[in-house]
């Protein structure tokens, strides 16, 4: 084939290759499920999903891995503020992921594993470690030993000696190095753990990747992904235990750039994420697809609700195009030259690296020819484009549906209300329960429903949508 991604271990464009002929290896790394998903959940898993599509779509048969860390610091934490079991916690979060990106047109992978699945396949792999001596453990944690991976920091381009301890390096004075990483914690009071070598614990973050991906996709396969942020040091760590084993891991490692809102990266420290569920209570789940599809998935995103509405005019324009165009069967063995030209420009965007942008100029191009050539009568030809266009729907995930449904829907913009004004009421609830301040809560909740927004407050959770 000839597709190639930007490899970020090589720092350049690489030919994807399959290993096995015909087949892809692809895994990618999922949410910690200790929330629903938001908007940068959404971009990466829509990013990889659009990867498997076009894997697909170019004859390819694609065995796609995609994980949940279903136990973890943030778990914990999250069901004991609650007052909830962690694994209640998790599998609903789980179940609300699939929701999410089911309702955003991706297909289900070929496995979901979850860590908790893969507690004895890690134990195997830590004790391998240590026995190799690239591990060591301290008071019933297992640390890897940073400074015996000589290659340790090739993936993100960091050199180890100017590491500091810190944000994402765990300060901890009994590791022989500030870089080296958690593979097992001790145990803990009122947390979960499992029997080990070591005593009672569970895994570190890092751990679960390399586990799973050599259980399910084997020592060496085609592509990683996940997103920038992911990069150091997660994925760094998984490849130095992965390497330190004596399995190559992934040929390829791709990683989809951030969100941006109000011009600063998407993140729940600052209080500015978005979570999809909220975004689809406004917006149909298309929209939100189209915005995250129409842009280079390395680039920066800048998500607005301009840009959603942006984003929803486009749609309506193939729409419009697929609704007054004849829906008669073609025969591909005639398809007209200008038809192919364009299908190959398609492939040949794609092919550079997902580039969404000048692949969505083509469809948005062969739907102005369907136009063009619906209204001039000549009708063979426009269902040749017609057809070509909903192939490359099926690629990109988009204007799969009725065409007729989808422009009978209300415009977005058209509520008098802001997401914008209804997270800020919604955030100003959420103190004064805190507060237990119910008076006010309860009269913030009646503003809302006079804004015709219904909130409802479920198993520790608050949830919302337009009446």
């Amino acid at each position: 084939m000839n597709l190639k991604l930007y490899n970020t271990m090589s720092r350049g464009l690489t030919e994807v290759d399959p290993l096995k002929p015909g087949h892809i290896g692809l895994y990618a790394c999922g949410p910690t499920v200790y929330d629903h998903a938001h908007i940068g959940h959404a971009r990466a898993t829509v990013a990889f999903d659009l990867l498997t599509r076009y894997l697909i779509d170019q004859g390819l048969k694609v065995n796609y891995v995609r994980n949940f860390t279903d136990v973890d610091d943030k778990i914990i934490k999250r069901a004991q503020d609650l007052g909830r079991p962690w694994l209640e916690l998790a599998e609903e979060h789980i179940q609300s992921f699939n929701e999410d990106m089911a309702a955003l047109g991706c297909l289900a992978p070929t496995h979901s594993p979850r860590a908790t699945e893969y507690i004895e396949a890690m134990l195997e792999d830590i004790q391998s470690l240590v026995g190799l001596g690239r591990a060591y453990e301290v008071t019933g944690d297992v640390y890897f030993d940073v400074a015996s991976f000589p290659d340790y920091g090739r993936l993100s381009g960091r050199d180890p000696a100017d590491q500091e301890a810190g944000a994402r390096v765990a300060v901890d004075s009994r590791k022989k190095n500030p870089t080296d990483f958690a593979l097992w914690k001790a145990a803990r009071p009122g947390e979960p753990a499992w029997p080990s070598p070591w005593g009672l614990g569970r895994p570190g973050w890092h751990t679960e990747c390399s586990a799973m991906s050599y259980r399910l996709l084997g020592p060496s396969f085609d592509i990683h992904g996940g997103g920038q942020d992911l990069i150091f040091p997660h994925h760094e760590n998984e490849l130095a235990q992965a390497r330190a084993l004596g399995r190559p891991m992934a040929r390829i490692w791709a990683h989809n750039g951030f969100i941006n809102i109000n011009n600063e990266k998407m993140s729940k420290s600052l209080g500015n994420s978005f979570n999809v569920k909220k975004v689809l209570a406004i917006f149909p789940a298309e929209t939100l697809r189209y915005f995250l599809v129409a842009k280079h998935y390395r680039g920066p995103l800048d998500f607005s609700e301009e840009a959603l509405l942006e984003a929803w005019r486009a749609l309506e324009r193939i729409y419009r195009a697929l609704v007054v165009a004849p829906a008669s069967q073609v025969d591909p063995a005639r398809e007209p030259a200008e038809v192919t030209q364009a299908r190959a420009s398609f492939n040949a965007a794609m092919d550079d690296d997902l580039n969404t942008a000048q692949a969505m100029g083509v469809a948005h191009e062969m739907a102005h020819a369907l136009n063009r050539e619906s209204q001039a009568g000549r009708h063979e030809l426009a269902a040749f484009y017609r057809q070509a266009l909903l192939g490359l729907g099926e690629v990109l995930g988009l204007w799969r549906g009725d065409p007729a449904a989808f422009l009978a829907l209300p415009k977005p913009g058209s509520r008098t209300v802001s997401l914008a004004v209804v997270e800020e009421l919604l955030a100003s609830r959420a103190q004064a329960r805190a507060q237990r301040d119910w008076v006010e809560a309860d009269r913030l909740r009646a503003e809302l429903s006079d804004l015709g927004v219904v909130v409802e407050d479920k198993a520790g959770q608050t949830t919302w949508r337009y009446a």
